[in-house]
């Protein structure tokens, strides 16, 4: 097939004005893979930009793994990971969203010549980067769901005590993934298709109204609801805080038992690591999601411009930077990871827990109560 004929094709499968760009800018790509009988070709030289992208990707995508993989740990070596699910869940997400980070840019550097029904499966699933996203909003509901946990177990803790059960965690676990799946599977396979052996994946719109709408939709649903949730929810959970710590400092010297102090501090650093992480979500995906409106609304702008590279580089930082925010500020995590500096010779205290504190101090009450009598 010719070039021309190439381009009439994709012309009239893609409505769109964008996706006419997207034909003129890719022309080349096309013609080097149409002519080329192997499977897969070196990168091309014409777009070097998008070339050193994808190999700082796969570079900052493993970095992203190895440290939500000792994260992973931490949680599970101090035994976190039973009494905070959510957070948990978050950061295996984090951690196989690096994962496919690599294995799709990995394969992106090969340039596979796409053919036939194994093509189509490939374009749909790795090359669109469908299981990137697809991870991705996974991991914003359940950031969400994980802000209000913390609300409610901060502003009304009687009720989150009685009513917050275990089954509910886990359904608020697979709403996120199960949403996600259907969003995404709906979105890719609607919008994206193999031509002449080349993924086009989030072009393929039935009209220009329905783009628009997709990306009006989508900066409100996943960035200005997400954000008003986390200003709601950490506004007045630092207001029950400062609340209780002026209750607190009523008591003076008969103040609350141990393990309500020791309780209260474990749910101050929660809260504050949580504040943190939703703080630099905000800042690192608000450049890909103003670039994506435009993207859907101003037909200029395509997604090969360096302003989607840009806006996306600055997205991943969020996967990477993540794990260090947990290591400096959640404390069982942290004494966990500092006992694997072999360097670090200072003994490291047993970390106890609120049940162990309690049960020790009954015993003492229980002693005190057999020696008076």
């Amino acid at each position: 097939m010719t070039d021309e004929n190439s381009v009439e094709h994709l012309t009239v499968v893609m409505t769109t004005e964008t996706v006419v760009d997207v034909i003129q800018t890719t022309a080349a790509d096309v013609a080097t893979s149409s002519s080329s009988s192997s499977s897969s070709s070196p990168p091309p030289s014409s777009s070097s930009l998008e070339f050193y992208f994808q190999c700082s990707v796969v570079v900052i995508g493993i970095v992203g793994m190895a440290a939500n993989a000792l994260i992973l740990y931490g949680l599970i070596a101090s035994k976190q990971h039973k009494k905070h699910l959510l957070i948990f869940n978050q950061n295996a997400l984090d951690f196989l969203s690096c994962l496919f980070l690599v294995i799709t840019y990995t394969l992106k550097l090969c340039n596979f010549h796409l053919t036939g029904l194994s093509g189509y499966w490939f374009c749909m699933l790795i090359l669109s980067e469908n299981m990137i996203w697809y991870l991705i909003l996974t991991s914003k509901v359940n950031l969400v769901f994980v802000t209000i946990e913390r609300y409610l177990k901060a502003v009304y803790p009687v009720w989150s005590k009685k009513k917050l059960s275990k089954w509910m965690i886990y359904l608020a676990m697979a709403f996120a993934w199960i949403s996600s799946v259907v969003h995404m599977t709906a979105l890719t396979f609607s919008t994206s298709a193999v031509v002449d052996g080349v993924c086009y994946g989030y072009v393929m719109w039935k009209s220009r109204v329905s783009q628009m709408a997709y990306g009006i939709f989508y900066f409100l649903s996943y960035y200005i609801t997400i954000l008003i949730i986390f200003i709601f929810c950490y506004w007045r959970i630092l207001i029950a805080v400062r609340r209780q710590a002026q209750v607190m400092a009523g008591y003076g010297t008969s103040g609350p038992s141990t393990s309500q102090a020791q309780s209260n501090q474990i749910q101050s650093n929660v809260v504050k690591t949580m504040i943190l992480v939703s703080a630099f979500y905000a800042a690192s995906d608000l450049p890909t999601n103003v670039y994506y409106l435009l993207l859907n609304i101003n037909a200029n702008l395509t997604l090969l411009d360096s302003g989607y590279y840009a806006s996306l580089f600055i997205s991943i930082f969020y996967f990477c930077a993540n794990p260090f925010i947990y290591a400096i500020k959640f404390d069982p995590v942290k004494r966990v990871l500092l006992r694997l500096i072999p360097w670090k010779k200072s003994p490291v205290q047993p970390i106890e827990t609120v049940e162990i504190i309690a049960y020790r101090a009954a015993a003492r009450t229980a002693q005190s109560c057999k020696l008076q009598v």
